[in-house]
């Protein structure tokens, strides 16, 4: 077997290592927001009281009690609320956040199938991202499909470099304690 002739500096030794935790750390915060997130979706759901006093607030503070737009956006709110889409939608941040922390945790770890699942839920998302960009163009929906695809390729030359290398597992050594 040939070696490349070139091998980037952050996939040697400890620079990959510090970079796969700095990953794994971006993944955890990013389902820690979406865990806050589904969370609060779900139960903004079942509190009506929540809703009763905006609707208060917007007639006491802002004095628009009688106009038509903050009518419409008000039962629009409501009728949002009252739908499953809501329901939905938390849930979904609740499952992808447990994806995020599995992904994060294990790739902390150093676990190969941990660096696999990143590799193809990140992957999978990146058309999104595109067509989000595309419509919506921003800097922060570019600096996020940057940081994503930047992932996906230092996963995928990690897994590539660490695939010829036999997984050997760690001697676990006896200690005795008095």
């Amino acid at each position: 077997m040939t070696k490349p002739a070139h091998e980037p500096a952050i996939l040697q030794g400890a620079r990959r290592v510090r970079y796969l935790k700095l990953i794994a750390l971006f993944k955890i915060a990013k389902g820690a927001l979406l865990l806050l997130l589904g969370v609060s979706l779900l139960f903004l759901n079942a509190r009506t009281r929540w809703m009763d006093a905006l609707s208060n607030w917007i007639a006491d503070e802002i004095l628009l009690e009688h106009s038509k737009g903050v009518a419409f956006l008000l039962h629009k709110l409501q009728a949002v609320l009252a739908g499953g889409a809501l329901r939905a939608t938390g849930l979904l941040a609740l499952f992808y956040s447990a994806v995020l922390f599995t992904e994060g945790i294990g790739v902390y770890m150093q676990q190969r199938w941990a660096e696999l699942l990143m590799i193809f839920a990140t992957a999978s998302l990146i058309p999104l991202e595109v067509r989000h960009l595309w419509h919506r163009p921003g800097l922060v929906s570019a600096l996020i499909l940057l940081a994503n695809c930047f992932i996906v390729w230092f996963l995928y030359r990690v897994l590539k470099r660490d695939k010829h290398k036999p997984h050997v597992p760690q001697r676990r050594e006896l200690v005795e304690t008095v």
